[in-house]
């Protein structure tokens, strides 16, 4: 679906938004603006990372949104975001996505009806910021996920679910972060010393605030699951540590077991009117001086 936001005429720029564009209104558009074909393809790939590139006379640039109601189990690019192409030179700009993007409505309200914008840099810039935006809800919420999981690391017992939820978050903090990592470019062209003012700037602070929350979470989820497998050792070791300290007393006292319960003929202790009470009384003997020696070396 095409819709004009703003005329040459009257803005001093054209702001033609495609949603969801038929083959025959993406090729009228590239037709009537000599787009490349390489952009268009670019362009129509609903998987395509973030870029900036110059073709010819105008910039291609391709910028993620979060999207705003994705799967519990998303952890992919195109299960957590939606893309917006922009084609973007002085006398126009072209946003084309395959869903609604409120993003989008909100910036033609303020950018063009309230008259927030006089050039397309303007637009360009807070285009790309309000995406940039789109990712700070997100790291609210994976950072409360992260308390939860870090509550139940440290002072619950070890369930499977929590290695499952753990790994979900660290992935959606990777998918994000390489995301702000590829968007770097499209920040540092823009935010140039020829065209740098108050609003580029304002975006570039913006970017690394970002990439300083995604940093830190992907920080803090890598140290939550090596603490994680961490305990899970110790909890393993504590076990057979028990186990072992089960099988040491026991073995002394089976070898015992093992030697009078062959019943050999000739076993004197056999015919011994006390023969089980004194054996008896030295696996008892045994076993508390296993017990005090463990003691001593602090193993009980």
């Amino acid at each position: 679906m095409k819709k004009i936001f703003a005329s040459k005429d009257v803005h001093g720029f054209d702001w033609i938004d495609l949603t969801n564009p038929s083959t025959e209104e993406i090729l009228a558009i590239s037709k009537q603006f000599s787009l490349h074909e390489t952009s268009i393809k670019d362009c129509m790939q609903p998987d395509h990372l973030p870029k900036h590139e110059i073709v010819d006379n105008y910039t291609f640039i391709i910028v993620r949104v979060y999207t705003q109601d994705p799967m519990k189990d998303a952890d992919t690019i195109q299960e957590l975001t939606n893309k917006i192409a922009l084609f973007y030179t002085s006398d126009y700009i072209i946003t084309v996505h395959r869903t609604e993007q409120p993003l989008i409505n909100e910036i033609k309200s303020k950018a063009i009806d309230a008259g927030g914008c006089k050039d397309t840099l303007c637009l360009l810039n807070r285009i790309v910021r309000a995406s940039l935006l789109t990712f700070e809800e997100p790291s609210v919420k994976l950072a409360q996920s992260l308390d939860y999981f870090e509550e139940n690391v440290f002072l619950k017992q070890r369930k499977a679910p929590i290695l499952r939820g753990l790994y979900y978050v660290k992935r959606k903090v990777d998918v994000i972060k390489r995301l702000l990592i590829l968007s770097y470019e499209i920040i540092d062209k823009i935010d140039t010393p020829k065209q740098r003012n108050i609003y580029t700037r304002d975006l570039r602070d913006q970017y690394v605030r970002m990439q300083n929350i995604y940093e830190n979470l992907s920080e803090n989820t890598a140290q939550l699951l090596s603490a994680y497998f961490s305990i899970a050792s110790h909890r393993t070791n504590e076990i057979m540590r028990v186990l072992t300290i089960f099988s040491v007393f026991f073995m002394p006292l089976t070898f015992i077991v093992g030697i009078y319960g062959m019943n050999f003929h000739y076993m004197p202790e056999l015919g011994w009117h006390l023969g089980y009470p004194i054996v008896m009384l030295v696996m008892a003997i045994i076993t508390l001086a296993i017990y005090f020696w463990f003691r001593k070396k602090g193993w009980l």
